[in-house]
């Protein structure tokens, strides 16, 4: 059988206005660069994830992403970060391909997208009905296999003011995901880099930004100076998992930010 393919693509930050600017990039500009980069990826894969923050605090970014997307033939499943506003959000991506939250079975895996967000806070936490929904889906999922998708960080990212945002209730979240060994990756977004460990058994991973980086690392907020990037999965029917992280490496210089340091608000 035939693996699953997704792509990821996490963090677009976009605003209302096309020469919207975040850190020293043009996010609508980049996010175009990148489906463009990775189109053949999207035309090869079964579905799109799209792991939060999609605007900079402006609900007229929708509309970027629902133009971009809204012709594939596949499911866009997307999870809000600490910049969207969900309700919007929600209405914004009402209807297929989009599905915002929840969960999606395709071949031999059980997807599960969910809201750690905290209205007004850049740090996250999951609500009891999302850990109960969690519980119940990965309970329900048979002999699937299971990949848990959320926008904040459930592990240490080894930088102190980003640690700052994380998921406050990782605990509580990584005791539902050890009841449940279907459970082979969880992947998040929030921290515009490249990580790739392992849990036990479990693959953790997050993506690259689709416009500005944050340096790995460091204690303090710093931009980092990689360009756009997205992420390759492949689940396999045996519940492993094979995935590469696409840079754009030709627009390097072209959106290289300047370093740029600020508070843990910044994420």
């Amino acid at each position: 059988m035939k693996p699953l393919r997704l792509v990821q693509i996490t963090d677009t930050h976009l605003f209302g206005d096309d020469g919207g600017e975040l850190r020293g990039v043009t996010t609508l500009q980049a996010l175009r660069a990148v489906l463009d980069a990775a189109a053949a990826n999207i035309a090869a894969a079964d579905a799109v994830l799209v792991t939060g923050d999609v605007v900079q605090d402006d609900p007229r970014g929708y509309a970027h992403l629902h133009q971009a997307l809204r012709h594939l033939k596949k499911p866009v499943l997307c999870i809000p970060g600490n910049h969207d506003d969900v309700p919007q959000m929600r209405a914004s991506l009402r209807g297929g391909p989009f599905q915002v939250g929840g969960w999606l079975d395709i071949a031999d895996w059980r997807l599960v997208m969910l809201d750690s967000v905290v209205p007004g806070r850049a740090g996250g936490r999951l609500a009891e009905r999302e850990l109960d929904m969690l519980e119940r889906t990965l309970a329900a999922a048979g002999r699937r296999h299971a990949l848990v998708s959320l926008h904040h960080h459930p592990v240490s990212m080894s930088s102190r003011w980003l640690d700052q945002v994380g998921l406050e209730n990782h605990a509580e979240f990584f005791a539902v995901i050890d009841r449940h060994p279907n459970v082979r990756g969880i992947v998040w977004g929030h921290v515009h880099q490249d990580h790739d460990a392992m849990r036990g058994q479990v693959r953790l991973l997050s993506s690259p930004s689709t416009c500005a980086q944050f340096r790995p690392g460091v204690d303090e907020f710093v931009v980092d100076t990689r360009p756009p990037g997205y992420r390759i999965l492949e689940l396999n029917p045996d519940g492993s998992i094979r995935t590469e992280v696409v840079w754009l490496d030709r627009f390097a210089a072209r959106w290289r930010a300047p370093l740029q340091r600020s508070s843990s608000s910044a994420a």
